[in-house]
C-alpha cells in the first residue's frame, strides 16, 4: 500500500532491544487494523496481537489469525496455551509469519482461559511454564517472553511472584511484562480484574532489582504520559492497555516525548494513511466498519468529536464502504479539506 506517509520498520537492533513503549494484547481490540493505526501514532512502540490460543492456530484459520502488515513491526504474537508441544507448533507458525516475539499469556483471568487451564492459572504452575518457554526457545530464533500478574486471588506474597519469575528466568527468558495487580480467578470479571485488585508497583519494581539483567515492563493503571514517566525510571518499559483504545492520542504524546528526534506524523498524513489502508482492506472484502473501529476515539476531547464517532458508527454510511467517509468525518472535527 502506498500513501502520503512512509511507515518504516525499525532497524534490527531496535527490534531486538526496545520494550520501552508497548501496547498491550487485548482480546477483540488489538487486531491488525488496530495495530496498523497505532503504528501511525507511535513509530517505535512494540505492538501485540490479541491472545490467540494454540487451538485456534493449529485447528482453525491460521492465516486469518496471523496475517499482519509489514508496517506493524516490531509486532509480537501472544499465545494462550499450556501444552508444550502445541505451543511449539504455534510458535513456529508465528516465526514463519514474521513475528518479532512470541509472548506467553500467564495473566488473563477470564473463565474461558481457566477452563483451558492457561492464562493466569499458569502462575500456580511455574515449572510447567518453564517447560513451555524452554520448548519454544528451542525452536524459534526470536525472544520468547512472558506476561504475568503479581499473584493469584488473595495471595499477595512477594515470594510467590519472585519465585515464579525466577523459575522462568532460569530457562534463559529475559523479558517479563508485569501486570502489577493480582488476578482474582473467582468472583471478578475480566474488566474488574483490570481495576479492582490493588496496584503493586513497589513490589513489581523489586523484581527489577532482583533480576537486574532482565527486561521488566510495567503494565496496569497507566493512562497518561505523566503516569509513564513517573514509573519508567524503575523499569525498562511500560505497556499501555485500554488507554490507547479510549484515547489513541496518548500514544502520540508518549512517542513524541520519548523519541523527539523522530518526525511526528501530521494529522493529514494519518488521515491519508487510514484512507489508503481502508481502500486496500475494502478491496480485500474487509468491511469499512471493521477498519474504523479502532479510530473512533482518535479525537476524544476535541470539539465535535461526537460527530466523528457518530459518522464512523453510522450503519447506513458504513454500508457504502467508501474510505472518503473518514475524510468527511475528519472535516467535522476541524480537518482541513484543502489538505494543508
Amino acid at each position: 500500500m502506498r500513501s502520503s506517509i512512509d511507515v518504516q520498520p525499525p532497524v534490527a537492533s531496535e527490534v531486538a532491544q526496545s520494550w520501552k513503549l508497548c501496547v498491550a494484547p487485548m482480546i477483540d481490540v488489538t487486531d491488525r487494523h488496530c495495530r496498523f493505526f497505532h503504528r501511525l501514532l507511535a513509530p517505535r512502540a512494540r505492538l501485540y496481537t490479541e491472545m490467540i490460543t494454540t487451538g485456534a492456530l493449529l485447528h482453525g484459520d491460521a492465516q486469518r489469525h496471523l496475517d499482519f502488515n509489514l508496517q506493524e513491526h516490531p509486532v509480537a504474537l501472544q499465545l494462550g496455551g499450556s501444552e508444550p508441544d502445541a505451543l511449539v507448533a504455534a510458535a513456529k507458525l508465528g516465526v514463519q509469519w514474521g513475528y518479532d516475539e512470541i509472548n506467553l499469556n500467564c495473566g488473563c483471568p477470564s473463565e474461558r482461559v481457566q477452563k483451558g487451564a492457561f492464562g493466569a492459572c499458569l502462575m500456580a504452575e511455574p515449572n510447567l511454564v518453564a517447560d513451555c518457554i524452554k520448548a519454544m526457545q528451542d525452536v524459534v530464533n526470536v525472544p520468547v517472553t512472558v506476561k504475568h500478574r503479581m499473584g493469584l486471588d488473595t495471595n499477595e506474597s512477594y515470594d510467590f511472584v519472585r519465585d515464579f519469575v525466577g523459575t522462568i528466568y532460569d530457562t534463559g527468558c529475559r523479558v517479563f511484562i508485569i501486570h502489577a495487580r493480582n488476578a482474582v480467578l473467582k468472583g471478578l470479571s475480566p474488566k474488574d480484574n483490570r481495576e479492582v485488585p490493588p496496584l503493586r508497583y513497589d513490589e513489581a519494581a523489586r523484581l527489577k532489582q532482583d533480576f537486574p539483567d532482565a527486561v521488566m515492563v510495567l503494565n496496569g493503571g497507566l493512562t497518561t504520559l505523566a503516569d509513564c514517566e513517573t514509573v519508567l525510571p524503575q523499569f525498562d518499559g511500560v505497556m499501555l492497555g485500554r488507554s490507547p483504545w479510549h484515547d489513541p492520542s496518548v500514544l502520540s504524546r508518549v512517542s513524541q516525548a520519548w523519541w523527539p528526534h523522530l518526525p511526528a506524523n501530521t494529522e493529514t498524513q494519518v488521515i491519508d494513511a487510514l484512507m489508503g489502508y481502508a481502500a486496500q482492506q475494502i478491496a480485500a472484502k474487509v468491511p469499512l466498519r471493521i477498519v474504523v473501529r479502532p479510530i473512533l476515539g482518535l479525537f476524544n476531547g476535541r470539539s465535535n468529536s461526537r460527530i466523528w464517532r457518530r459518522m464512523l458508527s453510522d450503519s447506513k454510511l458504513l454500508r457504502q464502504d467508501d474510505p472518503e467517509l473518514i475524510r468527511l468525518a475528519w472535516q467535522q472535527v476541524g480537518g482541513d479539506a484543502t489538505r494543508r
